[in-house]
């Protein structure tokens, strides 16, 4: 049944699609020319074609001479990553699926994947918001060979599904599908851990606690538990139609979790231009997909990062979001669900409540959501409301929960946890920036405050330890930005800002930076652009300054009165530029863009 769509969704929509007309437009054209040259084996020499298929072993007959759909997978896997540890198998099912349903699968190329847990607070920090702009490189590299008729991705972390949306987008003509590897089992409950990590700021225990708490909560293989980037990820490429449904939370190592990947490979088969449902890239990533994508986000309560990274993707596929897109779809959005940090829950818990499935059906039936839309399963939204079961080794869908399971952890549209998706965009004489409110108590949502200037987060921890917060604090950590430094998460600071809001005071944080999409209860205005090392107001900013951060209004300024006429002070930035692999990233720094345009330099 249809359902008339929101009136705000319904404007943003029309915006984005205006705005973005000239630019589709001219990328459409480009993926029509690429996709009527047909079949892209078609054009290989026999030289091209004999160099491709010299290790397919019994396969190899197959792509010489039949017209059979070959798929090329692009790769995460390493087993660093507890996210990506699954993906080490998932080539020889994807193989063998293929070739029982008559395609054949070739790894096409792997990509980086880089922990933001292990570099955080760490100086490899700074090349994780870069390695996305790496994986769409790597993801390049390896779809030119032009020799597949369609694409797997393998990938689920912070940077590394931005990355493959902006590959898959450039090579928008193939069809392509996102197959994730599922969350770990849930461990050590994340709230326990965030108190033991804020004992630890304050010396109340010492690093073996420390370490046997992070241990029992990242315990084994898949994604971490809390509702962070990398969750935030696998939620958006069900609500943009580019995971098959009911796939994103489903554990490693399940049976579920093996027949999911095993029927995405034969959809991947089914949809390249060889049958006869040519469903590629390019048309599911038009601007409704984003604008659900972004309705996901907020009804979900979803990291901070994908602010960050959907412009970037969006752009990859011909469409201009810009931060008032975020928050006016932020102000009609309900929160519908509560997941740590949010919450108590974590995302098995909020799959178990009905999940995805559930939220998807309540927000269509809201008109909250764009319905008509191509996705890799099919066409319209409303095949995501489904659930996927296993009957005989394979995939089988029924109606999904057609009620929340605990509406502690998730909840009907028209009874949300609160009326809008706690995004908001602040504007002011200290630039432009963002605050996710979700987390915050409301009483917290304007600070007025001394500030308190900083160029490294580690000196606002000595402060800290010295005992020198003994007042209401605006917290500025300034030269944090992707030309500074790579712009690397905080998220560091949060248990030390946590315990201070915790003995009574009022206090928030201002950064060019970014933080993690586990960030929390503390307010903080981040992303904030024009950044410091280009001369943006954050650099005319001193010690005692009162600065205002009002997510009510949506305000971010400095009341000192001579805030205008000064001069930004500059830093020292040249160790920003050598050692841990900084030295190869000075190109990136010297041409980034803008953090509100999405922080990117190949798009």
């Amino acid at each position: 049944m249809a359902h008339t769509l929101n009136d705000t969704i319904k404007r943003v929509t029309d915006r984005v699609q205006e705005r973005s007309e000239a630019l589709r437009g001219r990328y459409m054209e480009r993926m029509r020319q690429a996709a009527a040259e047909g079949p892209r084996r078609a054009h290989l020499s026999c030289g091209n074609q004999a160099h491709a298929y010299a290790a397919m072993g019994p396969d190899q007959n197959k792509l010489a001479t039949e017209h059979s759909p070959n798929i090329g997978i692009v790769t995460a896997y390493n087993d660093m990553l507890s996210a990506h540890q699954p993906f080490e198998k998932y080539p020889d099912i994807i193989r063998n699926a293929a070739r029982a349903a008559g395609g054949t699968a070739q790894v096409a190329g792997g990509v980086p994947a880089m922990c933001d847990g292990v570099t955080q607070g760490q100086v490899g920090m700074e090349l994780s918001l870069f390695s996305r702009d790496v994986i769409a490189l790597a993801a390049g590299v390896a779809l030119s060979h032009n020799t597949f008729d369609s694409a797997l991705y393998l990938g689920v972390c912070d940077k590394i599904v931005p990355g493959l949306i902006i590959a898959a987008g450039t090579f928008g003509y193939l069809p392509g599908i996102f197959i994730p590897a599922g969350p770990m089992p849930s461990g050590l409950p994340n709230d326990e851990k965030a108190k033991v990590r804020q004992k630890f700021a304050t010396g109340e225990v010492g690093r073996d606690e420390l370490m046997r708490a992070e241990m029992a909560s990242y315990h084994s293989p898949g994604t971490c538990t809390f509702y962070g980037t990398a969750n935030s990820n696998q939620m958006l490429m069900e609500f943009m139609g580019l995971h098959l449904p009911g796939s994103s939370f489903v554990n490693p190592g399940t049976p579920l979790r093996e027949a999911l990947t095993v029927a995405a490979t034969e959809r991947a088969l089914e949809i390249t231009q060889l049958g006869n449902d040519y469903r590629p890239v390019c048309d599911v990533l038009d601007e409704k997909a984003f604008v659900n994508g972004i309705v996901g986000l907020m009804a979900t309560g979803g990291s901070t990062n994908l602010v960050l990274h959907l412009p970037a993707m969006a752009r990859a596929a011909g469409v201009d979001l810009r931060l008032e897109d975020f928050e006016d779809i932020s102000s009609v959005t309900p929160l519908m669900a509560k997941v740590y940090p949010n919450g108590l829950a974590d995302v098995n818990h909020f799959h178990a409540a009905g999940g995805l499935g559930f939220m998807i059906g309540e927000l269509l039936k809201h008109g909250l959501l764009h319905e008509e839309v191509k996705t890799v399963a099919g066409d319209g939204l409303h095949l995501y409301t489904q659930e996927p079961k296993v009957a005989d080794g394979r995939v089988v869908y029924g109606p999904g929960a057609g009620e929340t399971q605990n509406d502690k952890i998730l909840r009907p549209a028209n009874d949300p946890f609160q009326s809008t998706g706690g995004l908001k965009q602040l504007e002011g004489n200290l630039g432009k920036g963002m605050m996710k409110t979700s987390a915050v108590a409301p009483e917290r949502h304007v600070i007025e405050a001394k500030a308190r200037v900083f160029h490294d987060q580690d000196d606002v921890k000595v402060a800290f330890k010295n005992g020198e917060f003994t007042e209401d604090t605006v917290v500025v950590v300034r030269f944090q930005g992707p030309s500074s430094n790579g712009m690397p998460e905080l998220h560091s600071l949060t248990p030390t800002l946590a315990v201070l809001q915790d003995r009574g005071l009022k206090v928030a944080l201002v950064t060019d930076g970014r933080m993690s999409g586990a960030s929390g209860k503390v307010p903080s205005a981040i992303h904030v652009s024009p950044e410091a090392a280009k001369g943006g107001p954050l650099a005319r900013v001193r010690d005692g300054d009162l600065v205002r951060v009002d997510a009510v209004s949506g305000r971010i300024d400095c009341l000192a009165e001579d805030f205008d006429q000064r001069e930004p002070v500059t830093a020292d930035l040249s160790g920003n530029g050598h050692g841990v692999g900084r030295e190869l990233f000075a190109a990136f720094r010297a041409n980034v863009g803008l953090a509100e345009h999405g922080a990117g330099v190949v798009v």
